[in-house]
């Protein structure tokens, strides 16, 4: 029962969160998901399913946060937006619009006897954030407005990703992005 197995049962929790929700998967579900061995989750998480959440959710985070980093690097502002929403419309086609983010579908359903979850949520958001206003900052937006910026990125994309799902098409998030890469360009030319 060792790390790997752990690390299955977290990347496929994170995945079926997508598709059903955190209340909609069991323990059962990501075990058949991971192929982990029956008895091994409660022997890696003895936090029961909120623990399995939390660190889904974080791995989550951390996957969607490394392809924002990568994306940033280049210096382009509009590029965030790209890469952001990249993993986002693949996603949604691929799961034909079943599945969106596991973040979000965690973070509506945290309930108060389980504020670990939404502070996990939160974590992601953040980190989510922090990339995207260092890479606008990097591309000469102005700091107080990357902030801004990041926040209406972030909101945007996750707000399209659940109308795409409602509507079964990309146009929603076709919409956002080529606003918010407008928005995005326009502000790397303004005066601090």
């Amino acid at each position: 029962m060792g790390t790997d197995s752990r690390e299955r049962m977290v990347r496929s929790a994170a995945y079926l969160f997508r598709e059903r929700g955190y209340s909609g998967t069991g323990f059962r579900d990501v075990i058949t998901h991971s192929g982990a061995p029956r008895g091994s989750i409660y022997h890696h998480f003895p936090g029961g399913k909120v623990q399995l959440a939390e660190e889904a959710v974080r791995y989550a985070g951390e996957f969607l946060n490394a392809g924002i980093q990568a994306a940033v690097e280049g210096g382009d502002a509009a590029s965030a937006v790209d890469a952001f929403v990249a993993w986002w419309r693949q996603v949604l086609v691929k799961s034909d619009f079943r599945a969106g983010c596991p973040v979000v579908a965690v973070t509506v359903e945290s309930h108060e006897d389980a504020p670990q979850l939404a502070a996990a949520a939160a974590a992601a958001f953040d980190r989510w954030q922090d990339t995207l206003v260092t890479g606008l900052a990097n591309s000469g937006v102005p700091d107080a407005r990357a902030a801004r910026l990041a926040t209406l990125i972030v909101s945007a994309v996750e707000g399209a990703t659940i109308l795409c799902r409602a509507h079964r098409d990309l146009r929603a998030l076709d919409e956002v992005v080529a606003e918010l890469k407008e928005m995005t360009r326009a502000a790397t030319f303004q005066d601090a």
